[in-house]
């Protein structure tokens, strides 16, 4: 998703069909909510700063175009799983059949990162996700946004097949391990490019790379049986 210039918010890019401003109107929002959200936490952030950061003077057009606040976040979120979900549906198709575990992690990661490598930098979109899969008061949203992806219900089926004597109690152990590890990974490198710091990754890709050779030895990590079990 390309960020949006003020003057495609007013109108489009010249000679491109003109944007309604409602629309318009709603992406700026969009675009607030999201940078302001990343850097000051969801929870710090009010509608009337949120309107007067899209330019909006009037302090109810948060309300007006989402409703309440987790109407908000919940659209913020919902418009990059559809571009996430094109890139896992591709990698999906291309692993298809596949009895290699790396091809199956791969899909659980690098689906975002290359959706955050288009989009460019500054980005906000990670530190976000990673501010909502720890908060257990909006965990749900980032679960019910992720259970409605059929790439992504694929690629977890195409894992599970790799783990064929993975302990059940040990998969879902595992799985909240990689879903933190990966939201914080990203979010760590997007908070490093954001302060102009270096991060420990050149690229998204690379950044990509590092966590699935860090998600496959969790995966085939041994287990050890509770003590006094």
């Amino acid at each position: 998703m390309a960020r949006r210039t003020q003057a495609e918010h007013d109108g489009g890019a010249p000679g491109a069909r003109p944007v309604p401003r409602g629309q318009a109107t709603r992406e700026a929002i969009l675009d607030a909510a999201e940078r302001l959200f990343a850097e000051h936490g969801v929870d710090n952030v009010s509608h009337r700063q949120i309107s007067a950061a899209a330019g909006q003077g009037n302090n109810a057009a948060v309300t007006y175009h989402f409703g309440a606040a987790a109407d908000l976040v919940q659209a913020v979120v919902a418009r990059h799983a559809g571009a996430v979900e094109e890139l896992r549906a591709l990698h999906l198709a291309r692993v298809q059949g596949s009895t290699e575990l790396r091809d199956w992690v791969d899909g659980l990661v690098r689906p975002t990162a290359q959706h955050l490598q288009q989009l460019g930098n500054p980005t906000w979109y990670a530190r976000l996700s990673a501010q909502l899969a720890a908060d257990p008061r909006r965990h749900a949203l980032v679960v019910e946004t992720a259970m409605r992806s059929p790439s992504l219900r694929g690629i977890v089926d195409g894992l599970q097949t790799c783990l064929p004597d993975l302990p059940a109690a040990a998969r879902a152990e595992r799985s909240d391990m990689v879903r933190l590890l990966v939201t914080h990974v990203l979010a760590e490198r997007e908070t490093a490019l954001a302060e102009g710091r270096r991060p420990a990754r050149a690229s998204w890709s690379d950044c990509a790379d590092g966590l699935v050779d860090a998600l496959v030895g969790l995966w085939l990590a041994p287990v050890r049986s509770p003590a006094g079990g």
